[in-house]
C-alpha cells in the first residue's frame, strides 16, 4: 500500500480535541477568578482591549491561514484524521503548529480582554497539555508516515514559533 494513501485507520492518536483544552483553561480561569481569588489585570481599558485585539487578530490570521491551506490541499484539520501530505507553505513555514499557536493567542486575548490573570497564567499549562495529548502523537505519526521528509521539515521549522 502506498504510504501516502488515505486509510481510515491512519491518523495521529489524539483523543482530546485541542480546542477543548484551551476552552477548558478559559473556563477554569473564569471559575478560579470567581471562586478562589480574582486576579485582575490592572491596566486601562483602552490598553487592555488594544492588546486583546492584537492577540485575537494574530490568532485569527494564523488560524485562517492554516485552515485555508488544509482546505486547498483537501485535508481534514482534525489531528486524528489521515494526513496525505505535509503542508510546509504559508503559516506552516513559521510554525509546525499554527492552529495551536492561534488557539493560545485567542486564550491570551480572552484573558487580557476580560482582565483575568488566571486565564493568562493557565496558558502555559494548556500548551503543556496540548503537547502531551496532541503534538507528541502527531509528531510520532508524521515521522512514522513521512520519515525523512518530516524530519527535514521539523528541523527547518520550529514546533511553536
Amino acid at each position: 500500500m502506498d504510504e501516502n494513501a488515505r486509510d481510515e485507520n491512519d491518523g495521529a492518536a489524539v483523543r482530546i480535541p485541542p480546542p477543548l483544552i484551551f476552552l477548558g483553561a478559559v473556563i477554569l480561569g473564569a471559575v478560579a477568578h470567581a471562586t478562589i481569588v480574582p486576579l485582575t489585570i490592572l491596566m486601562s481599558l483602552g490598553v487592555r482591549i488594544s492588546m486583546a485585539a492584537v492577540a485575537a487578530v494574530l490568532g485569527l490570521v494564523l488560524m485562517g491561514g492554516a485552515v485555508g491551506l488544509f482546505r486547498r490541499t483537501g485535508q481534514d484539520p482534525a489531528p486524528w484524521k489521515p494526513t496525505p501530505e505535509i503542508i510546509s507553505t504559508g503559516v506552516y513555514r513559521i510554525s509546525r503548529n499554527p492552529m495551536y499557536v492561534a488557539m493560545a493567542l485567542l486564550q491570551l486575548a480572552i484573558g487580557i480582554g476580560l482582565a483575568n490573570w488566571w486565564m493568562v497564567i493557565l496558558l502555559p499549562a494548556a500548551l503543556v497539555i496540548v503537547y502531551a495529548t496532541a503534538v507528541r502523537h502527531e509528531e510520532r505519526y508524521l515521522e512514522r508516515k513521512f520519515e525523512d521528509g518530516y524530519r527535514r521539515y521539523s528541523k527547518a521549522v520550529r514546533r511553536w514559533l
